[in-house]
């Protein structure tokens, strides 16, 4: 569904992403790892074209797009959901009109329909009776699961996650995992989660692939990868990886 090819980003000085290579399998659920402040969230950015790379190709089903305009990039960004590390709901918005926004900025429902499309996904999400509520009187965990709600409303193809469980205890943090794989196994889309819940993403994944120094340095089907015994990757599991270490390169 998705393939980096040779991918750079850098800022300044700095090289974020050096030549990255990675393939993300259509309708399966891929985790990207790694220490804090390796550029997973940028990893993200290239994938939908909000960023452009220096160099190298990111395609998405079949078309490269670090060569389109903005016009092309948007119609690739219709095959595209995405829930923030926020959520990014908007404050002054209620439940439904946060969920009922990008159908009313990108179809001609009708007020019906659209009041059906977002109880709908509302009630795909476990949540009901919120329409009226502000997002400052939601939970974390719900506002994180009215921000999957309105991901969901215009049937993505693939929705990328950022973090999605960051700031969450942990009974919520694996009601959210569990809430993903239930909507992927409904819905069947390609996902990709940027996350640094280890071992509890490994429940959901198929695939993981690990970003460290701005190179993939392992990926494969989840248990594989659980059985790595690549030296940074092994110390990252076990939680004696602690940012980025140059001499385990």
């Amino acid at each position: 569904m998705i393939k980096l090819v040779n991918v750079c980003k850098s800022f300044g000085s700095q090289t974020v992403l050096n030549n990255l290579c990675l393939e993300i399998p259509k309708g399966e659920i891929t985790a990207i790892i790694g220490p804090s402040g390796e550029g997973k969230s940028i990893l993200l950015k290239q994938l939908i074209g909000l960023q452009r790379p220096e160099s190298g190709q990111v395609i998405v089903d079949g078309l490269d797009i670090t060569r389109l305009g903005r016009s092309g990039l948007n119609r690739v960004r219709e095959k595209f959901g995405m829930l923030f590390q926020n959520a990014a709901l908007f404050d002054s918005l209620t439940v439904f009109e946060n969920v009922a926004f990008p159908l009313e900025e990108k179809t001609r429902l009708t007020r019906e329909q659209i009041r059906v499309k977002v109880h709908e996904a509302l009630r795909h999400v476990g949540l009901g009776g919120v329409d009226h509520k502000y997002p400052d009187e939601l939970s974390g965990g719900m506002k994180k699961r009215v921000g999957l709600a309105r991901a969901l409303l215009l049937d993505p193809q693939i929705i990328l996650f950022d973090e999605p469980t960051t700031g969450l205890d942990p009974i919520i943090r694996r009601a959210i995992h569990q809430l993903i794989a239930e909507t992927h196994r409904l819905f069947g889309y390609t996902a990709v989660i940027v996350s640094h819940e280890i071992p509890q993403i490994f429940d959901i994944s198929h695939r993981v692939a690990m970003l460290f120094q701005g190179e993939i340095i392992e990926e494969g089907p989840t248990e594989e990868f659980r059985n790595s015994r690549h030296p940074v990757v092994r110390q990252f599991i076990d939680g004696s990886l602690d940012g980025p270490i140059q001499f385990l390169k």
